[in-house]
């Protein structure tokens, strides 16, 4: 039987820097920090450290790579929201995606959000590439604006008002605090707050 990497090698180098990267994350999920080794993660998948460290450069650069990747796999999940001709349904279903994503993978969350690896700080250029996984929601607030639905203003800073109130919701549902009969109830009424601080006519809701 062929080992994940071994697996993972026949596909090619995207598929083995995904192995590497979905076998540290569970780690991290399930035994903490202190099993997040380069030998440990070689075993879990069947290679030598020597592959880890050519691909990733050590520990720091695993850190880094588990950042990327998770605002990577979130810009995705925004990606294949559906369009919508109401440009406030389809913010409103950026918002739902973001939550659904954060819930299905809390592990990269952490690590996005949460500092799950002590000591690691992203870099101006991690930053830069984490920044990207909101611009369908940049552009969507744009759209908001230009069919006057919002009133004019700077749809990248209204999208981080947008992105503060979701990521508030989230990790508190996350944490515990907002049980699963309310969280959902409750992100939903605050996307709606936000929203309507925006309308051009007050008193109009997200959908």
């Amino acid at each position: 039987m062929n080992t994940p990497y071994q697996e993972a090698q026949y596909v090619g180098q995207a598929a083995v820097r995904t192995t590497i990267l979905d076998h540290a994350i569970d780690l991290l999920a399930t035994e903490g920090l202190a099993a997040l080794t380069m030998r440990r993660i070689a075993a879990e998948i069947g290679a030598s450290t020597k592959v880890l460290y050519t691909m990733l450069g050590g520990k720091e650069g695993l850190a880094d790579a588990l950042y990327r990747e998770g605002f990577a796999r979130l810009r995705r999940a925004q990606q294949q929201v559906a369009g919508s001709e109401d440009p406030l349904a389809h913010l409103n279903d950026l918002g739902a995606a973001y939550r659904a994503h954060a819930l299905a993978e809390p592990a990269y969350y952490r690590v996005m959000f949460e500092q799950a690896i002590p000591g690691y700080r992203p870099g101006i250029e991690a930053l830069k590439a984490a920044e990207t996984a909101f611009d369908a929601s940049v552009a969507a607030v744009q759209a908001c604006i230009d069919s006057r639905v919002f009133r004019p203003g700077d749809a990248h800073e209204i999208s981080k008002l947008f992105w503060a109130a979701a990521h508030g919701a989230v990790s508190l549902e996350l944490a515990g605090h907002f049980p699963p009969e309310s969280a959902a109830r409750r992100f939903d009424t605050l996307m709606t707050a936000v929203g309507q601080a925006f309308l051009v006519e007050q008193g109009q809701g997200l959908t």
